[in-house]
């Protein structure tokens, strides 16, 4: 009897295991769109940028349909310094003047979203970028900050009042990876609004019918009893958020209830994951385990995924 090479020896064993545990996925979500908010660290570090890309060409090469939504704090920081033109926020929210918009319409199209576009297109002719104004794909009105129950005029910042998803669903059909840049037009005025990026995602996931709305952020997830523990809640119902949102940190307010509005308008999940971490996206859909937190719709229940 001739001996041979085992199961047991082969070093590459492991990695066909993973790609076992990725299948039912693969299958499941083949041929479903997914929204994913870039954002955080995520957008600066060099290494995750590419991680990132990697990720989003890995979901698109497997049957996913990605749409990518963006904003650019950082980047719009940076210019507004080298201008000497001082970043003011109220109640969290850039105070936006005319001229600061116009800073931050160059940036977020000009730069940040041509910075990944090209990183994505390194791996072939998928990524188109646009901003919510081209061919109306959002629209927005004036955004009033409360602050001690007040309304504060905070200039031009805006909310999504509509989504025509019309021209991402056609680059989707075209097998393209749509980069959106998270500014609006208005309607009433004609002005050019400056949209949170968690919102803008969101709003985009409703109206595409996606499957998953996926946010990037700084933290594990939402913690359930930040400070005191750095415990990550792994998975709850629309209900339950909704019922911890008061209680959030200011900076998880908007892609917490972002993701309340997506599982409410008919996204299947949305989930907050670490952007710190290299390859999150692919841990998180095609793993057992899963690293973040998923919302769920009510009608959901636990281990039903």
């Amino acid at each position: 009897m001739t001996s041979g090479p085992t199961a047991r020896n082969h070093t590459a064993l492991p990695k066909a295991r993973i790609l076992v545990e990725a299948l039912p996925w693969l299958t499941r979500f083949h041929g479903k769109t997914v929204v994913i908010k870039f954002g955080g660290n995520a957008m600066v570090d060099e290494a995750l940028k590419a991680a990132f890309a990697q990720d989003v060409i890995f979901l698109h090469h497997a049957g996913l349909k990605p749409v990518i939504v963006h904003g650019g704090g950082p980047q719009i920081n940076a210019h507004l310094d080298r201008l000497g033109i001082e970043s003011s926020f109220t109640a969290g929210l850039r105070v936006t003047t005319p001229e600061t918009m116009d800073i931050v319409r160059m940036v977020l199209a000009g730069q940040v979203q041509r910075d990944l576009v090209g990183l994505l297109n390194q791996h072939g002719p998928f990524a188109v970028g646009m901003t919510g104004e081209d061919a109306h794909t959002m629209t927005a009105v004036k955004h009033y900050a409360t602050v001690d129950g007040e309304q504060v005029d905070i200039g031009r910042v805006g909310e999504i009042t509509a989504v025509d998803a019309g021209a991402i669903q056609a680059l989707l059909d075209d097998g393209r990876i749509p980069v959106v840049s998270s500014i609006a037009r208005s309607a009433d005025d004609g002005h050019v609004y400056n949209v949170n990026a968690d919102t803008a995602a969101a709003a985009l996931a409703a109206a595409l019918d996606a499957e998953m709305l996926v946010v990037l952020t700084d933290v594990e997830g939402l913690y359930a009893d930040w400070p005191d523990s750095d415990e990550v809640i792994s998975q709850l119902t629309a209900s339950e958020l909704e019922k911890l949102l008061p209680e959030l940190a200011s900076g998880m307010v908007p892609k917490m209830e972002g993701c309340l509005h997506a599982v409410r308008n008919g996204v299947s999940t949305a989930r907050v994951l670490d952007g710190r971490v290299q390859h999150c996206i692919l841990l998180e859909i095609f793993t057992d385990d899963g690293i973040g937190t998923m919302v769920v719709p009510d009608a959901v229940v636990e281990g039903a995924e």
